[in-house]
């Protein structure tokens, strides 16, 4: 059934589908060119009822709708305008519910998105204005200033550092003592290195002696378990792979008793630096002492022309990039830090590195032939081994300052940066009672007016409950005013 268009003449349509508002006008379909429009209308012809009730309202099918020719659009001074090409559309359906409105558009309606757009632009430049003019008038006073978590911290900034080794962080140790503070006890399992024999001289290394089946020491008064074996176990624990039983050497070697030089745990920070670590042994007298009685004061370095040896780590080896495990290991050969490995395409192995646990494990075997060390490896006999190792150490540094031990370590400094931005109007007034005069609070310098000048001295880094956390100090003061900003980096170490 056709709709009769002119029953409609001059009346206000509604669809009953989308609540599509448009006005009949000789036989055609008028919609709204805007809110404005649609309001300035509806206020020129109360009759139509185009208030939010949409009271006079003729509700009709959204097909009948369509049925009536497209007639123009109602400008925004409320007038018919007619032979509108292509701005009228059956496909321009419009809401007005952004405006407290019901829906609008539809067949002969407006889109008014463009024109909400274009208002909440206007409106959010305004308000940006608003809230710029705030934060520079509240920077001019301003105390705080919120660091912004992407742009201003930079976290987890890692660089490595390496140091000497001993005290006072020295590359070099050239004499080396034991402590009487340390008990006769312990001696029986290590000996610890200390850098002099005042009160101020620190440990730096231990050395001791470790055999698997307890060799070369007594158990009495150990509850049956040797120290020597105390130590072997507890290197192979700490550093073999779970199931191996015995230290094995490069040279496809294995060991039942080692030497180990174990390094102040503190002193080592991360680990070892590998390539920058050296010692020199001095051959003892043990070729001409019998092995069962090479202890106490018969263990001394062989007179009157002992042989020296210095060893290094192999990590200078281009081929070499350590073997996985408790950090990585490598080996122990013969050379030095200055000329490198001797004979480096046959290499002399003497024992293992564990740069990460600062533990040097050596082959005893290669030391009874290269250094005399004469091992005492009896059953329940107390060889004091480690005492061979200590004095081989001492007396090639008591020899030349040549064969002193080097070594150095590595930390991994872990940093967060706070780029601290001070823009040209803050920062430019002071609290300092120097800074005004008079009961009014006048400047005290007259130039300060209209351009006030601070000097920054320092930067205090505070919570959010402003409780100071850190201090930052400049190497000098830096000058702030109305036409200078200053950007200064803190860097915090943990």
């Amino acid at each position: 059934m056709a709709i009769n268009i002119a029953a409609l003449e001059g009346k206000a349509i509604k669809t009953s589908e989308s609540l599509t508002v448009f006005i009949v006008q000789n036989g055609s379909k008028f919609g709204f060119r805007s809110q404005l429009a649609y309001n300035t209308f509806s206020t020129a012809n109360p009759a139509l009822g185009l208030d939010p009730g949409f009271v006079n309202v003729i509700t009709i099918s959204a097909a009948d709708a369509a049925s009536i020719p497209d007639g123009g659009i109602v400008n925004d001074q409320g007038q018919i305008i007619s032979n509108v090409s292509g701005y009228v559309s059956n496909s321009n359906i419009s809401r007005l519910s952004d405006f407290g409105l019901q829906p609008l558009g539809g067949p002969g309606g407006i889109q008014f998105e463009e024109s909400i757009d274009l208002r909440a632009r206007a409106l959010a430049n305004s308000f940006v204005k608003e809230i710029e003019l705030q934060r520079k008038t509240a920077a001019s006073g301003r105390v705080f200033t919120r660091f912004e978590p992407i742009s201003d911290v930079l976290e987890n900034q890692q660089v490595q550092v390496t140091t000497g080794l001993f005290t006072n962080n020295a590359p070099t140790m050239s004499a080396v003592y034991t402590s009487s503070a340390q008990s006769t006890t312990s001696k029986n399992y290590y000996y610890e290195a200390w850098d002099g024999i005042a009160t101020t001289s620190e440990p730096q290394f231990s050395v001791a002696y470790g055999h698997r089946r307890g060799s070369g020491s007594s158990a009495a008064g150990t509850l049956n378990d040797s120290p020597s074996r105390a130590v072997y176990s507890q290197y192979r624990l700490l550093l073999l792979n779970p199931g191996d039983t015995t230290f094995t050497f490069a040279d496809g070697t294995s060991s039942d008793s080692i030497y180990a030089i174990n390094y102040n745990r503190a002193r080592v920070k991360d680990r070892l630096d590998p390539g920058n670590w050296q010692i020199s042994l001095a051959q003892l007298s043990g070729s001409t002492v019998p092995n069962n009685v090479h202890t106490g004061s018969n263990v001394k370095v062989n007179t009157p022309s002992p042989n020296f040896i210095t060893l290094i780590d192999d990590s200078g080896d281009v081929f070499n990039n350590g073997t996985l495990g408790t950090g990585n290991v490598y080996n122990i050969v013969s050379g030095s830090i200055a000329n490198g490995i001797f004979n480096p395409s046959a290499p002399k192995y003497y024992g293992l590195m564990y740069p990460s646990l600062g533990v040097i494990i050596l082959n005893d075997a290669v030391l009874n032939v290269s250094a005399s060390f004469n091992t005492v490896a009896g059953s329940n006999i107390s060889g004091d081994n480690a005492w061979k190792l200590f004095t081989s150490i001492s007396g090639a540094m008591a020899s030349s300052v040549s064969y002193a031990m080097q070594a150095r370590n590595i930390e991994t400094i872990t940093s967060t940066h706070y780029f601290v931005r001070v823009k040209n109007g803050e920062y430019n007034f002071s609290n300092n009672p120097t800074f005004i005069t008079g009961s009014v609070g006048e400047f005290s310098q007259p130039t300060f007016i209209g351009d006030p000048k601070t000097y920054l001295t320092t930067i205090g880094m505070y919570n959010d409950r402003q409780e100071l956390l850190a201090v930052a100090k400049l190497s000098q003061p830096v000058q702030k005013s109305f036409s200078v900003e200053t950007l200064i980096k803190v860097k915090l170490d943990f």
